[in-house]
């Protein structure tokens, strides 16, 4: 007797449970897909965002100040007149945020910070003298 196969007896109504508990299953992880898929927004025509940081907000101001001096210009659209002061205003927002933030920057980010600022005023006086001697 100990050396007979063991008989495993397999009942339909279990086997009938097993299949629905799996569908159940399939179901839900369909459903948790879809709303996640939901929550997460598709990227845009420039691919995905960047993660909101301080060092983003730091770069998009930066972006537009140097925009506003005519340092970079959008691919394909003709060359426009610097705007002293839109650049004026987004390096007083940088400066407003550098400020605001006194004490609670890491060393890199008061580094960034600081090297930005004063990169963008020696443009904003670069660009500001190039105007005065073409008037």
């Amino acid at each position: 007797m100990a050396d007979e196969p063991k008989k495993i007896i397999i009942d339909e109504d279990w086997k009938q449970q097993a299949q629905r508990e799996k569908e159940v299953l399939a179901a839900k992880e369909k459903e948790e897909k879809k709303k996640q898929e939901a929550e997460t927004p598709e990227p845009g025509p420039g691919g995905p965002m960047p993660q909101g940081n301080f060092a983003a907000l730091v770069s998009m101001l930066t972006t537009q100040a140097l925009f506003a001096l005519g340092l970079i210009r959008v691919r394909g659209e003709e060359e426009h007149e610097p705007d002293l002061e839109m650049a004026r205003y987004n390096i007083d927002m940088l400066e407003t945020l550098a400020e605001k933030t006194k004490g609670n920057l890491t060393p890199q980010e008061q580094k960034m910070l600081k090297d930005t600022l004063g990169d963008l005023r020696m443009g904003f006086v670069s660009v500001a003298n190039q105007l005065g001697a073409q008037q």
